[in-house]
């Protein structure tokens, strides 16, 4: 199975990781981009290891950029099945992480954007103990629903999106914030008035007291 890499930032305390933060870039960006959160929030969690590992396939028409999965696709079953054909090379990094660094699942929480939330939340559901939480921007669940035959664990969520995004309109956030719930998992939120398809300096300041208080 192929292997992740990307860019990371070592704790800010010196010593050994004691939490683990792994930002998941949207379709076409990387992990340069999304690891620039890591130094903001680093003071917040000055025993966590950040990590942004660049997604498993080149973007086509995407200089420098990845996917998760081709968006040839936008319909709820593409989509769902493109997620869930990419997941098991994501479980596996995550798995690596976690024997690497000699911590447990309550020891990590996942970050994503946008195509990178869709993979959150596809797979962190899905581990069979608990993440400490996910924390998704600008994105949307890869389905019709979430089948509750199939979520093992249910980690906190914060879901952040803007109220202007025309790439994943604000109506995926609402539709996967009900289906969180729905589902019974401990799910906060944020709409942003005027944002488009990006995050702004109130999600990453909401976004790293999240982290702090889940993973702290």
């Amino acid at each position: 199975m192929q292997q992740l890499t990307g860019p990371s930032l070592t704790p800010l305390s010196g010593g050994a990781p004691k939490q683990l933060v792994v930002l998941l870039h949207g379709y076409g960006s990387n992990g340069a981009d999304l690891i620039g959160l890591a130094p903001i929030w680093r003071p917040l969690l000055p025993d966590a290891l950040f990590v942004a590992p660049n997604a498993p396939e080149r973007c086509p028409g995407a200089p420098g950029g990845y996917q998760w999965w081709a968006l040839h696709d936008l319909g709820r079953a593409a989509l769902a099945a493109g997620a869930q054909a990419a997941a098991p090379v994501l479980d596996a990094y995550l798995d690596g992480l976690l024997a690497e660094h000699g911590l447990s699942e309550d020891r990590l929480a996942l970050v994503g954007f946008s195509q990178g939330t869709m993979m959150a939340l596809q797979v962190g559901p899905r581990r069979e103990r608990p993440l400490a939480g996910i924390l998704g921007y600008s994105g949307m669940i890869a389905g019709a629903a979430l089948d509750p035959a199939e979520i093992r664990s249910k980690p906190r969520v914060l879901l952040v999106h803007g109220d202007a995004d025309t790439v994943v309109p604000v109506g995926a956030y609402t539709h996967a914030h009900g289906e969180l719930q729905r589902l019974g998992f401990e799910v906060e939120g944020h709409v942003a008035p005027g944002l488009g398809h990006g995050v702004d300096p109130e999600g990453v300041d909401l976004g790293g007291k999240f982290l702090g208080r889940v993973l702290g």
